[in-house]
């Protein structure tokens, strides 16, 4: 027997809109759904996540879940008439970015599995590469009238819109290709529910239509609510670009400390979305966080779990143990534990002088560190007194005037880190 997929999503605050008798339908048995993402990157980014995890609640509420590559609406480019910069794609890479996304989903879903409700991954290239214009606008296009389309509110909006530019037929068709790909599936595989944000509500339910339409079928929508910020700012957004899923795009670290930095508003909706812990267990920490909030316990467990998912412990581990390094007690051993990607990250913006390797074969005195050779304070005589008032660390830990910096201070065999205070870092970069 199926758990309650539609309760479930309810209590988590990831349902938007539900067409009527969804639930009721998803309560019979198992049955198919499909969330599309778009594959125009080898990797996922956060923006995705919550696709991602209705389908892996769909899966865990004992029903199949489909997901479903936009191969050929990512050879068309972008549909939205905003980005002139998205390439459209060759078929090489979108194999190439298809089975990059598969391995990101798999730490999600079950494909594995001979169990019956074990997750598929499909393309909608391969059913529309041969499929003719001509065909489509006669298989497809003449069964939905114009003021089916032209009733929706995505073209209403964009139609009333200042935009000069008015809408192009690519965009206005979209929901054509989109409705075909959800009655392939209805045909294909027996998929008879569409999820996704809230803002594809008008291009699912003309699925549904093309379902009733052609087949004689019931289709299903259902839709969850678009991610915000409290202070209403983009959700997914760094001042670098997009959060991704891919340590080589986003650093577990800088993965990690974006779910750390979330507001106490941002973390209580958070963790009900992107994690898979209990209604008890949330509830019990969000009543913990209300009593200590300086603590921010919602925001660790958050970042904990999430990280773990996408990644793994021990880039959780290395992350907190960075994490560490920049805020709390940490020694010249922690450092030097660390790979440069992480070092890098953890002081990335902080003011940078190279020095020769050769400088260090005698030591390099602290004044020449701090002053003469790199500008890290004013002069001299400020870098002096600092080291009087013993307020200067290499590598985390406090020296004199009369230290020198040597190889064995290297971290990685590039850095040195100094420090004035708790907060003012200067990273010395090593020249070989």
């Amino acid at each position: 027997m199926a758990s309650n997929f539609v309760k479930e999503l309810e209590w988590r605050g990831m349902l938007h809109d539900a067409m009527p008798g969804t639930e009721e339908y998803l309560m019979e048995g198992m049955q198919s759904a499909y969330v599309g993402i778009d594959p125009t990157a080898d990797s996922l980014h956060i923006g995705h996540l919550v696709g991602v995890m209705m389908l892996r609640h769909f899966q865990l509420a004992g029903h199949k879940p489909y997901a479903l590559v936009g191969g050929a609406t990512g050879m068309i480019g972008d549909p939205s008439g905003k980005s002139a910069e998205r390439n459209l794609l060759d078929e090489e890479t979108l194999r190439h970015n298809q089975e990059a996304l598969k391995k990101q989903l798999s730490r999600f879903l079950d494909f594995e599995s001979d169990a019956a409700n074990a997750a598929v991954l499909v393309n909608n290239y391969d059913w529309m590469k041969d499929f003719t214009f001509l065909e489509f606008i006669r298989d497809v296009g003449k069964h939905i009238t114009v003021n089916y389309m032209m009733a929706k509110d995505s073209v209403k909006k964009r139609l009333s819109s200042e935009a000069k530019e008015g809408m192009s037929f690519t965009e206005f068709t979209y929901q054509l290709v989109q409705g075909y790909d959800f009655l392939h599936l209805y045909r294909k595989h027996n998929c008879t529910l569409q999820m996704g944000g809230s803002d594809q509500w008008g291009n699912i339910t003309t699925g549904t239509e093309l379902i009733r339409r052609i087949e004689g079928g019931k289709g299903y929508a259902l839709t969850c609510p678009l991610i915000t910020k409290a202070d209403g700012t983009k959700f997914g957004k760094t001042e670098g670009g997009n959060v991704w899923l891919d340590a080589e795009r986003t650093s577990p670290y800088k993965f990690y400390q974006y779910w750390l930095n979330t507001s106490d508003q941002d973390a209580e909706k958070y963790i009900k979305i992107f994690t898979f812990l209990s209604k008890e267990e949330i509830d019990s920490l969000i009543a913990q966080h209300s009593e200590a909030p300086h603590m921010r316990l919602l925001q660790k467990k958050l970042a904990e779990e999430i990280t773990v998912m996408v990644h793994s412990q021990e880039d959780l581990d290395n992350a907190v143990k960075a994490s560490g390094i920049l805020f709390g007690k940490s020694t010249s051993e922690d450092l030097k534990g660390l790979d440069e990607k992480n070092f890098l990250d953890i002081f990335e913006g902080v003011p940078q002088a190279e020095v020769s390797m050769s400088a260090l074969d005698e030591g390099l005195d602290m004044i020449a560190a701090l002053a003469a050779q790199t500008g890290f304070l004013g002069s001299n005589g400020e870098a002096r007194r600092e080291l009087k008032q013993n307020s200067i660390s290499v590598n985390k830990e406090k020296v004199k005037e009369d230290y020198l910096i040597k190889k064995d201070d290297l971290i990685n065999n590039k850095f040195v880190l100094l420090q004035r205070g708790k907060k003012n870092y200067f990273v010395l970069k090593v020249k070989r």
